[in-house]
């Protein structure tokens, strides 16, 4: 797909991987709409891109709808989606405490909300951000448009406490290649992305001789991945029109212990 002139929109767009893939599409000629709940964080970097900032919260239908319907006045239908827009928490299915003896297990509120954002969120947009795609017309290869998830190696190596986000991660992994055959007729393309350990605001809490433990933990190179190399590869799976129905893990070969 030649990206110069198209319209993206990009969930989770405010920060990390998110604001990486917006300012490299935009970079590269796209006209971006960044969602998230973060309104200043989002409107900084629209303002930085020349981009328009939609306040959007993933679980919610009429926030999605609104966040299109802005999006598309601005710039038109969108021919890229990047689906960023996730968190992740660590609690045990059940465990005990060591001091009590209590025994607790994971709140199924709190297991709810990871999915419905991770999972549900993400495939909300792909469904709505599709719909309007089959109202463009196709490009080479007969190709409309383009959706690019974002998963976790959590999806296939995922640790202790990570119950929730592993399985809504691997549902993502999971829906990808059918997603793609549902609109493969339409000239749809749908990927995904399995990052390793980034260096997101998230890392950014973290103290340093944690930090330094964790880039030690990669194989090769021994650091932490920078959201400049996911945008990389967001923008490859964007422009190479071969690239359809895979998931790629980016995590310069790790896989997770236990803990």
């Amino acid at each position: 797909m030649k990206l110069t002139g198209c319209a993206a929109v990009v969930t989770g767009g405010a920060s990390g991987l998110g604001e990486a893939t917006a300012r490299g599409l935009a970079a590269e000629g796209v006209k971006v709409a960044i969602f998230d709940l973060n309104a200043e964080k989002g409107e900084a970097v629209a303002a930085a891109i020349g981009g328009v900032f939609c306040q959007v919260d993933v679980r919610q239908d009429a926030s999605v709808d609104a966040g299109f319907a802005k999006a598309r006045a601005a710039f038109g239908q969108e021919r890229i989606l990047v689906n960023c827009a996730g968190l992740g928490n660590a609690v045990k299915t059940a465990s005990r405490d060591k001091q009590t003896g209590e025994i607790k297990h994971f709140p199924l509120d709190q297991f709810e909300r990871i999915v419905q954002i991770n999972l549900i969120g993400t495939f909300r947009c792909i469904a709505k951000s599709a719909a309007g795609m089959l109202q463009l017309q196709p490009m080479d290869d007969g190709e409309r448009g383009v959706i690019v998830n974002t998963a976790s190696v959590a999806a296939e190596d995922g640790q202790i406490g990570q119950a929730a986000y592993a399985s809504s991660k691997a549902g993502i992994v999971g829906m990808t290649l059918p997603v793609a055959r549902d609109l493969m007729n339409e000239g749809i393309r749908v990927n995904t992305i399995l990052p390793g350990i980034f260096d997101t605001p998230l890392m950014a809490t973290m103290k340093e001789p944690v930090r330094q433990a964790l880039a030690a933990s990669v194989p090769f190179p021994k650091r932490l991945g920078a959201p400049a190399e996911y945008a990389s590869l967001a923008l490859e799976i964007c422009r190479n029109s071969y690239l359809n129905g895979a998931c790629f893990r980016l995590d310069g070969a790790i896989r997770m212990a236990p803990r």
